[in-house]
């Protein structure tokens, strides 16, 4: 399969917003992460780049190979696996607008800035059965390279929203009958109200400052995760998975 020879500055531009904007892609990188999207979104792939022959399996699509330097220029990991792919940027992921079918589960991050967490939360909520992730504009990028790496090839898995007006999506959800449950340091231990809902939007808040009032003032329950009063708190990733376990549990 033929593709246009881009330049490696091309490649390296997908590490910025600017450039997966302008390029309509993003990048992929490691042979388990390739391997998640193609089981689950194989036409989204456009490019394999490859230091050494690649495996038979990506024999459908267009493959180029590099030598090591060039590779290494294009690669944001600490450790290269040698094999990345470059994939169609979801435009949607940017839109004010849910999709037709919500799904039953959503999740909603507000300000999460660590792309280790961001990218963990979505992993997490793409195992656990959650259809989509709404996200404010201060969140980490999720197609951005430390996030794309924390999904661990989930990114395309579930629906996402990055978008200013995380609020009213909130809202819209909540007039179609979604369960909001937001966690709050101030709010009540029972985390067996995550079980019972046909309909659940998870919503959860920066890793320092916690939930705005705003969100809060909207949700309907406050939940604070019972812990050691040795612990001031959990990290959000961790909070983000427990209560998505829960919430796939029937207690």
């Amino acid at each position: 399969m033929s593709t246009p020879v881009r330049s490696v500055k091309w490649y390296r531009k997908l590490a910025t917003r600017k450039g997966r904007l302008e390029a309509g892609a993003f990048i992929v990188e490691g042979d388990r992460a390739i391997r998640q999207i193609m089981a689950g979104q194989p036409g989204e792939i456009m490019e394999i780049l490859s230091i050494e022959e690649p495996l038979s399996l990506y024999r459908d699509y267009a493959v180029r190979q590099l030598t090591e330097s060039q590779f290494l220029s294009i690669c944001q990991t600490r450790t290269p696996q040698g094999i990345l792919a470059v994939v169609k940027l979801p435009l949607e992921v940017y839109s004010d607008s849910l999709p037709d079918n919500p799904g039953n589960k959503v999740l909603i991050l507000e300000d999460i800035q660590d792309p280790g967490n961001m990218g963990t939360l979505i992993r997490t909520a793409a195992a656990f059965d959650f259809s989509g992730v709404i996200m404010t504009e201060k969140c980490a990028d999720p197609l951005a390279p430390k996030c794309v790496q924390a999904t661990a090839g989930t990114v395309l898995s579930v629906w996402l929203r990055r978008t200013g007006g995380y609020l009213d999506l909130t809202r819209t959800l909540r007039n179609a009958g979604y369960f909001l449950v937001a966690t709050d340091i101030g709010g009540t231990p029972d985390p067996s109200v995550l079980c019972h809902q046909q309909k659940l939007a998870l919503a959860l808040g920066n890793e320092a400052a916690g939930m705005s009032g705003e969100l809060l003032e909207i949700a309907d329950y406050r939940l604070r995760i019972p812990i050691s009063q040795d612990v001031e708190s959990l990290n959000v990733a961790a909070c983000g998975a427990i209560c998505m376990y829960l919430s796939s549990k029937t207690l």
